[in-house]
């Protein structure tokens, strides 16, 4: 005669249920169940050990607690998850502050903040296009640092900013101000979040310096 523990039974039912928590809940009465038809229909002349159903029983509950302890896993992998996307969605409808590019729609000027050297008596703002072409300059009146780039003449596209500082009309720094801009969608490249702005232009997020409601 070949024995079957009512573990052993648990086990393959399990293996191919989904719901394997539910099925363990449900089967416990009828593992005790099982048991005793085991013992009532046993070999009676080689019996089984009370040991050996001691053991059965602890099997069925360390299999029990090892189901529900993934269950708890994966509700907190889930919770985490949504709480990873709530953060994501937290992104887009803002306005963003950051270095580079910038879109520009042929209307809406684009804001920025510019910070010249302290020490420069003349800088001015430098505006590329999308091939590194300039396109536009204009000076930068002395203790300026939010500026507005109205786009007279230009199309709409990406563009990208410089400010230049001047020491007795040396040249001495180049910097990218930082520019205002809407976040249109965020997601996450391995393990770091990326914002994508108006025209496409990406950023990641640890480079976002400031951040705003469009209707303030």
């Amino acid at each position: 005669m070949t024995t079957v523990s009512p573990v052993q039974t648990a086990l393959a039912n399990n293996a191919t249920t989904p719901a394997s928590s539910t099925v363990l809940n449900s089967d416990f009465e009828t593992f005790l169940k099982m048991l005793t038809v085991q013992m009532q229909n046993q070999d009676p002349l080689n019996p089984m050990d009370s040991s050996e159903y001691a053991m059965q029983l602890a099997t069925f509950s360390g299999l029990e607690q090892q189901v529900l302890t993934n269950e708890r896993l994966n509700s907190l992998i889930y919770l985490g998850s949504q709480s990873g996307m709530s953060d994501l969605a937290g992104w887009i409808g803002l306005e963003g502050r950051a270095g580079g590019q910038a879109h520009f729609d042929g209307i809406t000027p684009i804001e920025m903040q510019v910070q010249p050297l302290n020490y420069a008596t003349s800088s001015q703002l430098v505006v590329l296009d999308d091939s590194g072409v300039e396109v536009d300059r204009l000076d930068i009146p002395s203790g300026t640092n939010d500026l507005l780039w109205n786009g007279f003449g230009q199309g709409r596209g990406i563009y990208s900013f410089q400010v230049e500082s001047y020491v007795n009309g040396d040249l001495v720094d180049v910097v990218s101000p930082e520019v205002w801009g809407h976040i249109q969608e965020a997601r996450t490249e391995n393990g770091a979040v990326v914002l994508v702005m108006d025209g496409g232009a990406e950023v990641y997020a640890d480079q976002i310096t400031g951040v705003r409601n469009p209707a303030q």
